[in-house]
């Protein structure tokens, strides 16, 4: 078991609802001048859970599950920005409300373009949860530490979801289970963001060919994924060498310089974290709930 402060972590009460799908005010154009008209940002998405496939969507910048917000009308102003801060991945949510209270979910990320945090909670509470409901999420996780890794930045994870990951301590390297190895030439929205604590950014999916050979294209909501040579510890940067383990908040994008969307994790400025392939690095895997989950459990 990696050794952290977590019973120095402060934990909040977060409470947040769902918010209502977006839409564009125009048409969008893709990365090919293609106009296109589709589902994109926030809702309860019935039909998209974590677990789920990121790409293949009739849509742009999916949110799977539920897409919570602190207040509709001030989405980049207080309490949405510490509702994005202190909610981070694995943190326990709770319906406090409506048809389906008392029933439970995890919060797996930050959408920074649209300040939501999303929260996947099974289909069957989905299918009861109306725009009225309040939700709690108890945050926990800014401000957790590696005692023994201290050049390894913890962000947005919660200390029992750490614990859970299935991460290899050893010879002074963490090995951390990862669906993908992203090249830092990919990464594209959101690059140059100086606050790795909230929000997300984007695998570019514009080159078919670079898909393919990456894999990019089995990416899942919710994979702990690998960001080769890219530094979150003070903001989004390329740095050689460096690597950061995200997770997977949103779908594929039609948009130039977008795709899907990454939550930082652990981030290092040095080789102290080595990503290991493993297809079932998902937070589904770990959490449970999600369709992923459920179908598997039927065979």
């Amino acid at each position: 078991m990696l050794k952290t402060n977590a019973d120095r972590v402060v934990e909040f009460l977060l409470q947040c609802k769902p918010g209502p799908p977006r839409t564009r005010a125009s048409w969008g154009v893709d990365h090919e001048g293609v106009p296109f008209l589709l589902p994109g940002i926030g809702g309860i998405s019935l039909n998209v859970a974590v677990g789920d496939s990121a790409f293949g969507w009739a849509g742009d910048h999916v949110e799977p599950s539920v897409s919570c917000t602190a207040n509709t009308n001030k989405p980049f102003e207080h309490p949405n920005r510490s509702l994005q801060l202190y909610a981070c991945a694995g943190n326990v949510a709770t319906l406090i409300s409506g048809e389906a209270k008392g029933s439970t979910g995890y919060a797996i990320g930050h959408h920074g373009g649209s300040e939501h945090v999303v929260v996947e909670f099974p289909r069957e509470t989905k299918e009861k949860m109306s725009y009225d409901d309040k939700i709690l999420i108890r945050g926990r996780g800014q401000g957790l530490k590696l005692l023994d890794y201290p050049d390894v930045s913890v962000f947005n994870l919660d200390p029992e979801l750490l614990q859970k990951m299935n991460i290899q301590a050893t010879d002074g390297v963490l090995r951390v289970p990862v669906t993908a190895m992203v090249p830092a030439a990919c990464m594209g929205s959101g690059v140059g963001s100086t606050m790795p604590g909230t929000g997300d950014y984007d695998i570019m999916t514009s080159d078919p060919e670079t898909v393919e050979t990456y894999g990019l294209d089995k990416i899942r909501f919710g994979d702990f994924v690998a960001l080769m040579d890219h530094d979150n510890r003070y903001g989004r940067t390329y740095r050689q060498g460096s690597i950061t383990i995200g997770i997977v908040v949103h779908s594929d994008c039609l948009l130039s310089g977008h795709g899907p969307g990454v939550t930082t994790l652990l981030t290092a400025g040095s080789p102290i974290i080595e990503p290991m392939l493993d297809a079932t690095a998902n937070i589904a895997d770990i959490l449970g709930h999600g369709q992923f989950v459920e179908a598997k459990a039927d065979k």
